[in-house]
């Protein structure tokens, strides 16, 4: 009997991240959310544009990731969105990403947040290097090439 291979189903992405970084390896990681963050996740109320991940205590923490709160209870403090989350990683990931980021100035962006095949929330990092004005425009350039020689191919057809 043949497996299918299930995609992941990308729920938020950083477009950010691969413009203003050079993404040289990935990791998934799983996040530890609230119920209410969650339900917000799926909704889509989710920004990760300016959030970065640092070690801490031998964890890798996200910080500066919005997610939208639904307080359905009036009684119920509110808590704040852009709280700082834990990642869970292996401790041989933790090593070597905080090897990298100490030793040779890389950063930990992330890059989408997505739901696996069981059904969990994950964010997918990126250590990465950030680019140059230069290296921006290259890639630009690049982008909008891909772009044209698609559209050549799709009228040629």
């Amino acid at each position: 009997m043949k497996e299918k291979k299930v995609k992941d189903k990308v729920v938020i992405r950083n477009k950010r991240a691969r413009y203003d970084y050079q993404i040289e390896k990935t990791f998934d990681a799983g996040i530890v959310l609230l119920g209410e963050e969650i339900k917000s996740i799926r909704a889509g109320k989710v920004s990760i544009d300016n959030s970065y991940a640092i070690e801490k205590n031998n964890a890798i923490w996200i910080k500066n990731s919005y997610i939208e709160l639904q307080n359905n209870y009036e009684n119920k403090p509110m808590n704040n969105s852009l709280r700082v989350r834990k990642l869970l990683l292996n401790k041989k990931e933790i090593d070597k990403i905080k090897l990298q980021i100490t030793s040779d100035g890389y950063t930990l962006v992330p890059i989408n947040i997505f739901y696996n095949k069981k059904g969990f929330a994950k964010v997918k990092l990126g250590l990465s290097k950030g680019r140059k004005i230069q290296d921006k425009r290259e890639y630009k350039k690049e982008q909008d090439w891909k772009k044209q020689k698609a559209r050549m191919l799709k009228n040629i057809r």
